[in-house]
């Protein structure tokens, strides 16, 4: 493995442990010339799923785009990297399990909102802001009012 800070191949595994739910394992590496730290992850090499844009091209299902997008929402949130890769790793094995080859990106935005929702639900709400592309304030408080009606409850 190739240091990302120096590009020499030349380093020593110093902690392995499973990670996402088993699907993964999470290596952190110290580069044996410029002594800087960083982390790999070894995943099962999965049969691609096609995703189904909204305009019907279809591409390859890539996991650097999805964690584009969750970074962006949870931008200055309490959300660490592991979570983020928690929810990718969970999206990965759900579409796995439920398609065989192609899938609707709706299905993709769904799955990712349904799991920020339990991790962070301002990073929720930022995300689905750009997924379901909220045309004003009347958007946002539409999706906000289901979330604040339990906890008018919980204070009653």
């Amino acid at each position: 493995m190739k240091c990302p800070f120096c590009c020499i191949d030349n380093d020593r595994v110093i902690d392995s442990r499973s990670s996402q739910d088993g699907f993964a394992i999470r290596r952190r590496r110290e580069c044996l010339a410029c002594r800087h730290r960083y982390t790999t992850y070894e995943r099962i090499e999965q049969t691609s799923v096609k995703v189904i844009k909204k305009d019907g091209v279809r591409e390859p299902f890539d996991h650097a785009k999805i964690k584009q997008g969750l970074e962006k929402a949870c931008w200055k949130r309490p959300v660490s990297d592991d979570q983020l890769e928690t929810i990718i790793a969970s999206i990965e094995n759900d579409l796995e399990a439920r398609f065989e080859a192609e899938v609707e990106s709706r299905h993709i935005g769904e799955l990712a909102m349904q799991y920020l929702r339990e991790i962070d639900e301002v990073a929720y709400v930022r995300f689905a802001s750009v997924y379901r592309q909220f045309k004003d304030v009347q958007d946002f408080v539409d999706e906000l009012r289901p979330m604040l009606n339990p906890m008018r409850r919980k204070l009653s």
